[in-house]
């Protein structure tokens, strides 16, 4: 008789949880096409299909509804062992800063993962507009931190790099006017002065009507047609398109995603989410 492999049951509830494949997949820092093969295989085994499609996404069959919860009573008690036996080690207290402008269900992942498995550890995390990080990471505020720069430093881990774009809205397209609505983050971010320098390379007339602290914030301002703005490329969604040299506005170089470390930080605690942190965004160590 054929066994259930614990990670196709994982995919399974990934693909279920996030409502689709691709975002199931990032949920699990696979790829589409494996997470696509690890169903493939779970219902080769099982002789049924556990999802169907609709729309943009997927529903579970019957079989599906019959294997969710037992599946999710499974990884929850393999999850619990786990802790158990790996986690106990570690105790006390992490702040961490993550940066707002990622993919919600990459941040969500490497928080769940972390406090699976180490229960005894009180998390504190700090998900917003990353410019304040690295003072925070300074003045003790913070034990570890992922944010962008423009170029690395002494006591940085380099983990990728960034690529920022224009963007405007999919649905207004580029707003009319000379000069130029655009929506920047406020003005400790030194994207703001990145952005404000190309435009006055490229002899580009514009006002700035939107500003916040927040990647969501300037999403909906793009997003509602009021403005075009700068985000990176892990921020687009589906109400946003690029804009290329051809559409009028210049390329933007690439910043460093980097991680730091506080200077009284744990340093087991910090390394147990830095090895989590690092696998989230393509890294190893």
């Amino acid at each position: 008789m054929k066994n259930l492999d614990s990670d196709l049951l994982r995919t399974f509830l990934a693909i279920h949880d996030a409502g689709s494949f691709l975002e199931g997949a990032a949920k699990i820092y696979r790829s589409q096409s494996a997470a696509s093969m690890q169903i493939r295989k779970l219902e080769e085994q099982l002789q049924k299909p556990v999802f169907e499609r609709h729309g943009r996404g997927v529903r579970l069959t019957p079989t599906g509804e019959r294997l969710e919860p037992v599946a999710r009573q499974v990884i929850r008690q393999l999850d619990s062992t786990m802790a158990e036996i790996i986690g106990t080690g570690l105790a006390g207290e992490l702040r961490v800063g993550l940066p707002d402008e990622h993919s919600a269900i990459v941040l969500s992942q490497i928080i769940a993962e972390f406090a699976n498995a180490h229960p005894k550890v009180d998390l504190s995390v700090q998900c917003s507009n990353s410019a304040g990080f690295a003072q925070s990471l300074e003045t003790g505020k913070l034990d570890i931190a992922v944010y962008e720069v423009e170029e690395l430093q002494p006591g940085m881990e380099f983990l990728r790099d960034e690529t920022m774009v224009w963007a405007t809205s999919r649905s207004h397209g580029i707003p009319d006017g000379d000069p130029l609505p655009i929506a920047l983050f406020d003005r400790d971010c030194w994207w703001r002065d990145v952005v404000l320098k190309a435009l006055q390379v490229n002899g580009r007339n514009h006002r700035v009507v939107f500003t916040s602290e927040s990647t969501s914030g300037v999403c909906a301002a793009i997003q509602a047609g009021i403005a075009v703005g700068v985000l990176n490329t892990s921020a687009l969604n589906s109400g946003l398109v690029k804009l290329t040299p051809q559409d009028g506005f210049p390329d933007l170089h690439a910043s460093k995603l980097i991680m730091a470390f506080g200077r009284e930080m744990n340093p087991d605690i910090c390394e147990a989410m830095a090895v989590i942190i690092r696998k989230a965004f393509g890294q190893t160590k």
